[in-house]
C-alpha cells in the first residue's frame, strides 16, 4: 500500500484523533493536528501543487526545520505523483544548489531560516523552479514566494487521485556528506512501504504507543522510525530542542512510550542525571518503553550506564543507510541485551554477508565489508551510474562499512572503510578506541581520525570533549589507554568539541581538514 494511502486510511479510521503534536519549549508552543486535518493538508498542497503545473514527471524539494507542517507537505507532494526532495538544513548555498541541479525541481517549499541561501542562489534554481512557496511568517516571506497558508487556504481538501503505483519513484534523499560530496539516492513507493513494514515489525508498535521524534525528518532514520507509529495510526510527538530537560518533560508530559535517540542527546541525559540536572522524581516515565539509538556505532559503556538508572527500558540499536532506506536493515532486537555492542542480526526480510575485496563471503570472526540485500535497497544513485555500478552488485548493496561477524551470527561493526586508519602497516579502527575511551567517566565525547605521519604512514589522534566540570590532561587519557594495546593508542591528544551532524554522525571531515589530516582521496 502507497504511504500516501496509508494516510488516507489512517483518516478514515482515527480522522479526530491526535495524529502529530509539535512542542517548541523555547517559544512556550504546542500545537497538535488530527488525522483528518494531516490528511487534508497533504490534499490541500497536492492540488496547490498541480495547479501550479507540478506532475509525476516533476521534483519539488522541500526544505524546512522540523515543524508540524513538514509531514503534510512531504505527502502532498508524493500525492502529486511528483519526486519529494528533501534537504538537509545544514546544506549551505553552494550544496543546495548542487543538490537543485541535480534534481532539477519544479517547486521548492522552503522555510524562514533558508530565506538569504536561497535568494544568493536564486538565479540558477530559476532556470528550473517556477513555483516558490515559503512556510514560515507572513512578515518575513519574500517577495518571489507565496504564502504557504494562503496557498492552501483555496484549495478543497479532496484527493487529487493521481496513478500512482508501488514500483514508481517517489523520493531524492541525498546523503549526509560525512564522506564527500552528498549523492542523490533514488527511493520508490515500495521502498517507502517496506520502512513502514519493517519498524513496526522490529518495535512492536500498536495504536497506543506514542514516538518523540527529534532528529531531523529530512533524514530518512527519524521518518523511517516515526513510519512504525504510523502505519497503526499511532500518535507522535515533534520536539523542536534536544535539551535533556525538554525530552523529559515531552515524555512526561505527553505520555511517550517510544524514544530514538542519537548518542550525544543519550550521553547528556545521563550526564544531567548524574549532575543532578535533572531530578527523574520530578516526571511520569513509567509509560516509557523504548529507547532506541542508531546513526553510529554506539559505545557499551553507555548502553550499561542507561540499563541501571532505567533497568525496564526495552533496548535496540538500529543500523542502516540512506540508501537502504534508512534503518533496520541491521537491528540487535530487543530480546537480544547480551549481544550489546554489536549492531545486531538481518533485519527482517533482509540478508547480510561479510566478504572481502572480492565480494567473497568470509568465515565467522573475519574482517570485511559489510553487504545487505532486500526490499530497501535504493534503486540507484541518480544520474550517477558509476557510482550506483559500484555500490550495487547483484542486487547487493556494499556499505562501505567494515564488520565481523560472531559465532552466534551477530554483526559487530568495526568502521567506516574510508576512516580505517593504517599506522606502521597495522589496520586500526577508530571506533574501537571511541568505544573504549567513552567508558572514561571524565569523557563526554570523543572522535579518533588520522593525522599523516613521515614515518608511520598515519598517527590515530583522539579529539576529545570533557564532562562540563571535568579536567582532563594528555597525561590522564594516556594514563587510561594503557589497557589497549600499544599499538593502538592514540599518539595525539586534542581538547574540543567533537562536531557532529544533525543525524549525529562525528563529522570525521571536518576534523581532518582542520587538523591536517588525510584527505578523502588518500583514504580511499
Amino acid at each position: 500500500m502507497l504511504i500516501t494511502e496509508i494516510l488516507a486510511r489512517n483518516a478514515r479510521m482515527y480522522g479526530q484523533k491526535t495524529a502529530l503534536i509539535e512542542r517548541d519549549p523555547e517559544n512556550n508552543k504546542r500545537v497538535e493536528i488530527t488525522w483528518k486535518e494531516f490528511d487534508d493538508q497533504a490534499n490541500k498542497i497536492a492540488q496547490a501543487l498541480i495547479q501550479r503545473g507540478v506532475s509525476s514527471e516533476d521534483t519539488v524539494v522541500h526544505l524546512m526545520t522540523n515543524c508540524i507542517e513538514w509531514l503534510p507537505i512531504y505527502f502532498g507532494i508524493l500525492r502529486t505523483g511528483a519526486w519529494a526532495v528533501p534537504l538537509n538544513f545544514r546544506f549551505d548555498a553552494k550544496t543546495i544548489k548542487h543538490c537543485a541541479d541535480i534534481a532539477k525541481p519544479r517547486a521548492f517549499v522552503f522555510g524562514e531560516e533558508f530565506i538569504e541561501r536561497i535568494e544568493s542562489i536564486k538565479s540558477d534554481l530559476d532556470k528550473t523552479v517556477k513555483t516558490y512557496i515559503f512556510a514560515g511568517p507572513e512578515q518575513l516571506k519574500p517577495d518571489f514566494a507565496e504564502a504557504y497558508e494562503e496557498v492552501i487556504s483555496s484549495q478543497h481538501p479532496d484527493n487529487p487521485q493521481i496513478d500512482i503505483h508501488l514500483d514508481d519513484d517517489a523520493a531524492l534523499y541525498f546523503t549526509s556528506g560525512t564522506t564527500g560530496t552528498p549523492k542523490a539516492t533514488l527511493l520508490t513507493h515500495r521502498n517507502l512501504e517496506f520502512a513502514c513494514f519493517i519498524e513496526n515489525r522490529h518495535h512492536n508498535q500498536t495504536h497506543q504507543d506514542n514516538f518523540l521524534c527529534i532528529p531531523p525528518l529530512y533524514h530518512t532514520g527519524a521518518k523511517m522510525h516515526w513510519f512504525g507509529n504510523f502505519i497503526v495510526g499511532a500518535k507522535s510527538v515533534i520536539l523542536k530542542g534536544i535539551k535533556p530537560q525538554w525530552i523529559m518533560e515531552a515524555i512526561s508530559e505527553e505520555n511517550i512510550t517510544i524514544v530514538w535517540l542519537l548518542v550525544p542527546w543519550a550521553l547528556d541525559i545521563l550526564f544531567a542525571i548524574e549532575s543532578a540536572e535533572l531530578r527523574l522524581k520530578n516526571y511520569q516515565l513509567d509509560q516509557w518503553r523504548l529507547m532506541h539509538i542508531g546513526a553510529q556505532p554506539v559505545p557499551p559503556s553507555l548502553i550499561k550506564e542507561w540499563k541501571k538508572i532505567f533497568p525496564h527500558h526495552q533496548y535496540d540499536t538500529n543500523y542502516g543507510l540512506t540508501e537502504t532506506t534508512g534503518p533496520g536493515c541491521v537491528h540487535l532486537g530487543m530480546e537480544n541485551m547480551h549481544k550489546v555492542g554489536a549492531i545486531g542480526i538481518p533485519g527482517f526480510d533482509w540478508e547480510t554477508r561479510i566478504v572481502d575485496k572480492g565480494l567473497h563471503p568470509l568465515a565467522p570472526g573475519e574482517i570485511g565489508e559489510l553487504i545487505v540485500k532486500g526490499p530497501g535497497v535504493m534503486k540507484e544513485y541518480y544520474k550517477n551510474p558509476e557510482a550506483t555500478k559500484e555500490t550495487i552488485v547483484n542486487d547487493w548493496l556494499l556499505t562501505g562499512d567494515i564488520a565481523r561477524e560472531d559465532e552466534d551470527g551477530f554483526i559487530w561493526l568495526v568502521d567506516r572503510k574510508k576512516d580505517v586508519i593504517i599506522t606502521g602497516g597495522e589496520n586500526i579502527y577508530p571506533v574501537e578506541i571511541e568505544d573504549f575511551l567513552q567508558s572514561h567517566p571524565g569523557i563526554q565525547d570523543v572522535a579518533v581520525i588520522g593525522l599523516p605521519s613521515l614515518r608511520l604512514g598515519e598517527i590515530a589522534t583522539a579529539i576529545i570533549q570533557a564532562k562540563q566540570g571535568q579536567t582532563l590532561t594528555e597525561n590522564d587519557v594516556n594514563d587510561f589507554c594503557t589497557e589497549l594495546p600499544r599499538y593502538k593508542r592514540p599518539r595525539r591528544i586534542i581538547f574540543e568539541d567533537v562536531p557532529r551532524n544533525p543525524t549525529g554522525k562525528i563529522d570525521k571531515p571536518s576534523l581532518r581538514k582542520k587538523h591536517g589530516g588525510a584527505s578523502e582521496s588518500f583514504k580511499i
